[in-house]
């Protein structure tokens, strides 16, 4: 419902502070469509609007109502409505307030002293909090769910499910979801330049984390794993016809078999649920394309291996559990056989270890688990963040 005089006061003297303090801020708090609702207990947001309850608004102080606005705002601007796709709700509203608390707290700005907060995993991306939590036992935070799959029924405009060619139909009282992303995703871009453009703050250090997800299309791991292991050097004719049905458009492959080389990081960083889900994918290749060969190592600080993986052998049990170091394994492969036909080396790990000063001659690709190594900090290759929630055709989560 439309604000009244009294909340629109209150809420433009919050957004003049805002200002003051920060121009990213202030460039992506001017952008929020803001309106009451005495259905919200407290304040909230459908990935469009923010919504804020009067009576709650006016129970905090001036330096909490910033805050809380900020809060909300950053949920509808980092799109954690939509980006929660078919995540259980309650963990991954947890997750997302965990990251924008985090946010707003290191920026020096007040929260009111029931909020969520876990300083171990602030500096996380969304979905790797939310994987973290799926591995806690203590889930019974109370949560204030903000997070809305739909706007509040006393809500001036309601956010539709449809598609961006279906908006309209209903005049200006409906916004599709990629409606609202975009709008989101150019307030983000106007609010970098601002902040630029401005000595009235900078664009925080866990925003620019967060970026990676909203202003870029990021493939599932396992598109990438396909990828690499299905390439050949005489490339693709076609498409596999036997998983378009599963939404995979994979090449067939032509011409002669491709060698794997896979490095697991046994250093007691990986854990074993991400180990299974990991083999998982590779044996499902394999299984699907018997002519790969592949070779298994293990290593820490040392190399151990290597173990040929095939279809139907048990995995050897992994070996290791010391530092981490990077270097003997791209040693070891500089020289090996598979390097005479085309070959790619995939490499688990979080990434964090001695890397080797020059990139080994061979196509790399890192997978690394929820809380590795920030994936551009990685000197060679690809890396990509392995997700356990994602959904596989090959693994049952």
């Amino acid at each position: 419902m439309e604000l009244d005089a009294t909340l629109k006061r209150k809420l433009a003297a919050s957004l003049v502070r805002i200002t003051d303090r920060s121009a990213f801020f202030a460039a992506l708090a001017l952008h929020a469509r803001l309106e009451a609702s005495d259905e919200i207990p407290t304040a909230a947001t459908d990935g469009d609007a923010v919504y804020i309850n009067p009576d709650f608004w006016n129970s905090l102080s001036s330096a909490e109502q910033d805050g809380v606005l900020l809060h909300e705002v950053l949920h509808a601007a980092l799109t954690h409505v939509t980006r929660r796709a078919g995540r259980d709700a309650r963990v991954w509203n947890i997750a997302a307030d965990v990251v924008v608390n985090g946010i707003i707290l290191n920026e020096g700005w007040t929260l009111p002293e029931k909020r969520i907060r876990d300083a171990r995993w602030e500096h996380l991306a969304v979905e790797e909090v939310y994987e973290k939590l799926l591995r806690d036992a203590n889930l019974a935070t109370e949560l204030n769910a903000d997070l809305l799959d739909d706007a509040p029924t006393d809500a001036t405009r309601k956010r539709g499910v449809g598609k961006a060619s279906d908006a309209g139909q209903a005049g200006d009282v409906q916004i599709t979801r990629e409606q609202a992303d975009g709008f989101w995703k150019n307030a983000l871009e106007q609010a970098q330049i601002v902040a630029r453009a401005n000595l009235v703050g900078t664009v925080p250090a866990g925003i620019l984390r967060e970026l990676h997800g909203v202003m870029q299309t990021q493939l599932d791991w396992r598109s990438y794993l396909w990828r690499y292991l299905t390439q050949t050097p005489t490339d693709f004719s076609n498409f596999d016809r036997r998983f378009v049905g599963r939404g995979m458009y994979l090449d067939t492959i032509d011409g002669e078999a491709v060698r794997v080389l896979v490095c697991v990081d046994t250093s007691g960083s990986v854990d074993e649920g991400e180990l299974q889900v990991f083999f998982g994918e590779v044996l499902g290749i394999l299984r699907a394309y018997p002519h790969l060969e592949c070779e298994l190592f293990f290593a820490d600080a040392a190399l151990h291996g290597p173990f040929p993986l095939k279809i139907g052998a048990p995995l050897p049990k992994p070996i290791g559990g010391g530092g981490t170091d990077f270097r003997p394994f791209f040693s070891r492969i500089a020289n090996h056989r598979f390097l005479q036909n085309q070959t790619v080396a995939i490499y688990l790990t979080d990434g964090y270890g001695e890397f080797p000063e020059r990139a080994p001659h061979v196509p790399v690709l890192w997978v690394v688990p929820p809380g590795g190594l920030a994936l551009e900090k990685f000197p060679f290759g690809e890396a990509v963040r392995l997700l356990k929630t994602q959904r596989t055709p090959f693994v049952k989560i």
